[in-house]
């Protein structure tokens, strides 16, 4: 009877391993599958300033500011759009950052890195309401008018970017700006893995940004100003 005993809690020990591991398993694949969603539909639109198509507007999302500047990420997000622009791939750029707390406004400091590095001021336009990259991208399409663009961001964020500005309205093609594999990509890379999951949601629900606000002429402005200005 021992033995049977024995045998019969061994056996439930084993079924409620094998369900425990299930559960892990069958956890990791839904939190994973948003994720490998948005790899499989970024397709071939995810290069680097010289696989780019032309676009009338580059879209640099915000990404955070060390003592009022753009921190290295931004700066080099903001590099990449000065090349764009510099190959006449794009027209316009749209900087689009957080300015939702005093002190705080990464949209200026964004537009003043562009203007310090040859940019003309018209040609940059500001979006001071990108509280995330949702927001970011349904504004550009409903506020500033952007109907196709090239984004740009780090090569970890810019699929999700891309999979949220396409449900926006936006035909884009992606930058991804390229990294050394150190603590603050880690970091990044596994912030992913819930934000692909919010971006599924997104995608699903289409919800109106935090702040929608009324129409912006910039970008048909800077357009304007491009179209006028003499061919080099």
């Amino acid at each position: 009877m021992r033995r049977v005993r024995r045998f019969g809690a061994g056996l439930r020990q084993r079924r409620t391993q094998r369900r425990l591991f299930q559960l892990v398993t069958a956890g990791c694949v839904l939190a994973l599958a948003p994720s490998a969603w948005l790899w499989i539909a970024a397709g071939d639109r995810v290069g680097t300033v010289a696989s780019a198509p032309s676009a009338p507007v580059a879209v640099v999302f915000g990404a955070g500011l060390f003592d009022g500047k753009p921190s290295p990420y931004l700066a080099h997000r903001l590099d990449a759009a000065v090349d764009l622009y510099r190959a006449q791939k794009v027209q316009a750029i749209l900087v689009t950052g957080d300015n939702g707390r005093d002190g705080y406004d990464e949209t200026d400091a964004m537009r003043d890195y562009l203007v310090e590095h040859g940019l003309p001021q018209i040609r940059v336009v500001g979006d001071y309401a990108g509280f995330d990259t949702w927001d970011s991208c349904t504004r550009a399409h409903r506020i500033f008018g952007v109907d196709r663009a090239v984004l740009v961001s780090q090569d970890f964020h810019v699929r999700r970017a891309l999979a949220l500005c396409e449900a926006a309205g936006i035909d884009s093609y992606a930058v991804g700006v390229p990294e050394w594999r150190d603590a603050t990509w880690l970091y990044g890379g596994v912030r992913e893995i819930p934000g692909a999951g919010k971006a599924a949601l997104n995608v699903l629900m289409r919800p109106d940004p935090v702040f929608l606000g009324p129409k912006e002429e910039g970008i048909p402005r800077a357009l304007a100003d491009a179209a006028a200005a003499p061919r080099p």
